[in-house]
C-alpha cells in the first residue's frame, strides 16, 4: 500500500471517530441535555477525537528507514552503490 493510501485509510478512521463523537454530542444539544455525566463523556471524547485527528494531520512525515535499510530517501529501491 503507498504512503497515499495509508494516510488516506488512517484519515478516513480518525475522521469516522470524530463524526461519530461530533454526533452524538449535537444529538444531546437537541434533546436539551448540556449537563451533567453523559455531556462531560460526550464532550470529551468529541475533544479527544479531534486531537486525534489533528495530531495524525500535523506528524512529521519522515520516513526513518532509508537510514536502516540503504534506500535513498523518498524512493523505495535500494540506493545504487
Amino acid at each position: 500500500m503507498s504512503n497515499l493510501d495509508d494516510f488516506r485509510f488512517q484519515s478516513h478512521e480518525l475522521l469516522l471517530q470524530l463524526d461519530a463523537a461530533t454526533t452524538h454530542l449535537m444529538m444531546l444539544v437537541a434533546a436539551r441535555q448540556v449537563e451533567g455525566d453523559s455531556w462531560i463523556d460526550a464532550t470529551n471524547r468529541q475533544k479527544l477525537a479531534y486531537e486525534a485527528w489533528a495530531t495524525f494531520l500535523n506528524a512529521p512525515k519522515i520516513d526513518p528507514l532509508p537510514v536502516l535499510d540503504g534506500r535513498a530517501a523518498g524512493s523505495y529501491a535500494p540506493s545504487a552503490d
